[in-house]
């Protein structure tokens, strides 16, 4: 439109401000984080040290890497993640194919959403939780991480009204030509999909790597936290042995510094990930949330 009005203009402009100065509440802890890993000890500790390091030094990272026990919880993070992305979506993406076809071709699908919608709205509670997991031996193992949440009743909705989309001509087509319901899923159904695909995956990395709570209830080692839950427990405790750090060294690193440094590595993997998957977000979540 050649003419806009002045107050459209005007909207424009103080959206614009909104947006940058909520972008600048986001990004700069994260600077400032980044600027306290590698400034010295005293800086840090006279709490100096804003949006740029003092007395510059990567003595904080060498520690961090270093570390075994961080480089550890690193990996038993990056492996939850991956494992339970994969299996969340592929269970969620099975199930609303079933869910996302009518009653007719599927008796009782209506029954079946509205057990999973209760789920949503109620649970059993973290005690009859705890009892179940160490029921089925899975304290301090990989899948008391992953399995108990691996069915997200929210994401399956969004999946399943994204399904329903789908014109069901290109599905008829396929069964025509003699393809089943996997390969019609597989073949069909997945390619069109990826949009709302990457946006949840997205949600469900960001879930799994963030999550720490149910590292402390389920993992009784803490050689067994993941990376959030390993973070957790460093910033709630001033142990500095636990870190790797002796007194030999004191002189050069502090608590701050150790913190914000693996603060600033964790933070990575996600800040990676996400600029590969951006261009789908806004288009994915917009597609699977509402059904035309």
């Amino acid at each position: 439109m050649r003419y806009r009005s002045r107050s459209y203009t005007v909207f424009t402009y103080s959206n614009t401000v909104f947006l940058s100065l909520l972008s600048l509440v986001c990004i700069l802890p994260l600077i400032h984080v980044f600027a306290l890993s590698l400034s010295s000890r005293a800086a840090a500790t006279a709490n100096i040290v804003n949006f740029w390091p003092i007395g510059f030094t990567t003595d904080a990272y060498v520690k961090t890497l270093g570390n075994a026990a961080f480089l550890r919880s690193l990996w038993i993070g990056l492996e939850r993640t991956v494992l339970g992305t994969i299996l969340s979506m592929a269970v969620v993406t099975m199930a609303s194919y079933s869910l996302s076809k009518t009653n007719y071709k599927f008796p009782g699908r209506t029954v079946y959403i509205w057990i999973f919608v209760f789920t949503m709205l109620f649970s059993g509670g973290l005690i009859p939780s705890y009892i179940l997991i160490s029921k089925l031996h899975l304290i301090d193992t990989i899948w008391a991480l992953v399995l108990p949440s691996a069915v997200s009743v929210w994401n399956m909705i969004l999946m399943l009204n994204f399904f329903r989309t789908i014109p069901q001509d290109l599905e008829e087509a396929a069964h025509i030509d003699g393809a089943g319901h996997l390969r019609v899923l597989w073949s069909v159904y997945l390619p069109v999909s990826m949009p709302s695909i990457a946006t949840l995956s997205l949600f469900t990395m960001v879930f799994h790597w963030n999550s720490w709570f149910d590292g402390v209830i389920y993992m009784s080692n803490p050689r067994e936290y993941p990376l959030a839950t390993y973070l957790h427990s460093m910033i709630v405790s001033d142990n500095l042995s636990r870190v790797g750090v002796t007194l030999e060294s004191i002189d050069n690193f502090s608590n701050r510094t150790i913190k914000s440094a693996q603060i600033f590595i964790g933070a990575l993997p996600i800040l990676i990930v996400y600029p590969f998957l951006q261009k789908y977000f806004v288009k994915g979540i917009v597609l699977g949330s509402v059904k035309s």
